[in-house]
């Protein structure tokens, strides 16, 4: 069982939705709740902060055109390469309801789903920015809506609502989520499913929150790895590096005293001999 390297001190609070993109020349993540996008020098394994909104949600992808956008509380921005904050959509809702995680579908609109801050079982929807920067309601009935993300072809949708201890997957047809169905039903005490990624062998890769741990699934939803990480609140996962088969885990240390975990809220690295699926931009 492999055990992933800390590569940072602890800088995050709660650190969240990393990806790797070479046009970004490298890492970036979120530090959610500080309202922070965070670049990773990996070199010197130092970071520098963008500050965006508070909160920031995990849900973070490049733009076709250089810059990224970010999932705010409520809504959506467009920053530049530069990271000038170009456009931001109106508030989409009311109420203690925030966005949290996300992915870019085969069309290149940016699916994002929510929780209530209480948590409050069944609140959360499913959201979808158009390419037109037109926001709609795709479904509800979700507690956390966290991990996503989209095989290589664009066929399938891995997709976990934390509070199910499920990861689910969609069919894909013409670009739309149609059928939603059990793909895989974590073990008891192995943490909650969190965010996760997906590689070019349809397998799945989910960080464990409360488990100290990454474990993927392949395309048959049969465990094929676990990768242990040095904290136990372990948040989101990406692919990347020079040669494509670097894992990125990100942890958090919310809810943790100054003293307790010393590595938690640190990024980890293990190398897995397989590549992610294409990183898709946002053509906003």
């Amino acid at each position: 069982m492999p055990r992933a390297e800390q590569i940072t001190a602890s800088v995050t609070y709660h650190g969240e939705g990393a990806v790797w993109h070479a046009g970004w020349g490298g890492l970036r993540l979120v530090d959610m709740l500080a309202g922070d996008v965070l670049s990773l020098d990996e070199a010197t394994g130092t970071v520098s902060r963008l500050h965006v909104d508070s909160p920031v949600a995990a849900l973070l992808r490049p733009r076709t055109a250089g810059g990224f956008v970010v999932a705010t509380e409520r809504g959506f921005a467009g920053y530049d390469a530069r990271d000038r904050r170009e456009w931001v959509t109106p508030d989409l809702w009311d109420g203690p309801i925030r966005f949290n995680e996300g992915a870019v579908d085969p069309r290149g609109r940016l699916l994002a789903g929510q929780m209530a801050y209480a948590q409050t079982p069944g609140a959360a929807s499913m959201w979808r920015l158009n390419v037109d920067r037109s926001a709609e309601r795709l479904f509800g009935g979700l507690t956390i809506s966290n991990g996503l993300g989209f095989t290589a072809d664009g066929t399938r949708a891995y997709f976990d609502d934390t509070a199910t201890g499920r990861i689910d997957v969609f069919d894909v047809e013409d670009g739309e989520l149609g059928e939603r169905r059990p793909f895989v039903t974590l073990p008891e005490g192995v943490g909650g499913p969190d965010g996760l990624c997906v590689d070019a062998e349809d397998g799945v890769w989910v960080a464990l929150y409360g488990g100290a741990a990454v474990r993927r699934y392949d395309a048959d939803g049969a465990l094929s790895e676990i990768v242990e990480v040095g904290a136990e609140r372990v948040t989101s996962c990406a692919l990347g590096g020079l040669d494509g088969t670097t894992l990125y885990i990100t942890t958090s240390r919310e809810g943790l005293e100054p003293h307790e975990e010393p590595a938690a809220g640190a990024m980890f690295r293990a190398e897995v001999g397989v590549t992610g699926a294409p990183i898709r931009t946002v053509p906003l």
